[in-house]
């Protein structure tokens, strides 16, 4: 999609002034910008319209038919990929600051939106516009907090970018996509990764501080495929704690409610989407979603090993199992989510069917949490995708 003429800018509001999502801002910071004043139409929580996005960016809505597109929407493949000589001190093996850094050295592209950190705290996301490869390098390792992405959108008009990567999560592109037309380019392109449950700056540390043995050297963690949280520490090791051990009572309130509300876990909107849940352990998944995402993998072909992906195991009754764990807040003993861990490792949900796993499981709370909270946009708010996946399990009232 391209733009030929640039919008009718809006009066520009002091930053943060001004939410009009309320407490369901996702601070995808759109409405940090004079771009404002499309937000309620583009923003994600206001206005859910993915089915008539994806028709945009893709020239097709998903196939509920099919399970595959019904839980990871429009595609045209799916893969397992690592690069073969991974980039230092990237999270995984660097496939997406790679893939970023070649099309800005190829001239595919004249900027790229990427985060790297605040100076002061390397959990504070600092949205940049970078020109150069070694501004996309130090942004590698993901940031577990809300982030203001779209906050840079003005500095694109303004510096005569024409050709653009955006690389972001569900409710950022969202509203990206939302206000394509208005941006002037002649390119734009769209690397997203998966994403659930973001926090605010405080909310990450209370997470550290009551999950993680040493909070203040925790670089970087993920929700992992053996059902454990990994936390990369400064000195190179790897503290593992079982999803079933944490103190779910405790950490309820930590999430942002705008990721309680989302369903849009896949990136359903972007061109390629690199993430994690969808391959086996120690390797990437890749969602290949449009011919313009089968392009940008082109650049990495030869950097990459490669697998189909594969599935197995039947995710329902951990879901089913779950749902009320989570809704009552309970917390296994140490000993037994340890156990429980190694068990459901064996002989649980691997490769897409964990994935499938991790979307039921968070769907279904996601249901319940705007259910409770926002009765009045359930309907509207629940794509018909979800609306199928939630419609599996039995929910408490």
């Amino acid at each position: 999609m391209t733009a030929t003429t640039p919008h009718q800018k809006a009066r520009k509001l002091p930053k943060g002034s001004r939410r009009p999502a309320k407490d369901l801002c996702s601070e995808c910071g759109l409405c940090d910008t004079y771009y404002i004043h499309y937000v309620k139409e583009a923003c994600a929580f206001l206005n859910q319209q993915i089915t008539e996005l994806e028709e945009i960016a893709h020239q097709r809505s998903r196939d509920l038919e099919n399970e595959n597109e019904l839980y990871f929407g429009v595609h045209q493949s799916m893969m397992a990929a690592r690069k073969r000589e991974p980039i230092a001190g990237a999270q995984w093996t660097g496939i997406v600051s790679t893939l970023a850094c070649k099309m800005l050295t190829q001239g595919w592209v004249e900027g790229v939106v990427c985060v790297q950190n605040a100076a002061e705290d390397r959990f504070q996301p600092l949205p940049i516009i970078a020109r150069t490869p070694e501004e996309v390098l130090a942004a590698r390792v993901n940031k577990p907090t809300l982030s203001p992405n779209l906050s840079v959108l003005e500095q694109i008009e303004q510096s005569g970018l024409k050709r653009l990567l955006v690389i972001g999560v569900g409710c950022q592109i969202q509203a990206l996509r939302a206000v394509e037309q208005q941006l002037g380019l002649e390119r734009l392109y769209v690397l997203g990764t998966p994403c659930v449950d973001n926090v605010t700056r405080a909310g990450l540390q209370k997470f550290l501080e009551t999950t993680s043995r040493s909070p203040e050297t925790v670089v970087h963690y993920e929700f992992m495929q053996d059902f454990r949280v990994h936390f990369k520490h400064e000195d190179g090791s790897i503290e593992k704690v079982p999803f079933f051990g944490l103190k779910t009572n405790q950490l309820k309130d930590v999430f942002a409610p705008s990721c309680l509300s989302c369903f849009d876990y896949v990136n359903a909107l972007a061109d390629l989407v690199v993430g994690y849940m969808g391959a086996p352990f120690g390797w990437q998944w890749i969602v290949v979603r449009n011919d313009t995402g089968a392009q940008m993998l082109e650049l990495l072909k030869d950097e990459l090993d490669t697998q189909p992906v594969s599935s197995r195991g039947n995710r329902k009754p951990a879901v089913q199992q779950s749902i009320p764990a989570y809704d009552q807040g309970i917390t296994l003993p140490m000993w037994a989510a340890q156990l429980m861990g190694v068990v459901i490792e064996r002989i649980g949900p691997q490769g897409l069917e964990y994935a499938r796993f991790s979307i039921d499981s968070h769907f279904t709370r996601n249901y319940l949490y705007v259910q409770r909270n926002y009765p009045e946009k359930l309907d509207h708010h629940l794509p018909e995708y979800a609306k199928h996946i939630v419609s599996q399990y039995q929910l408490p009232q």
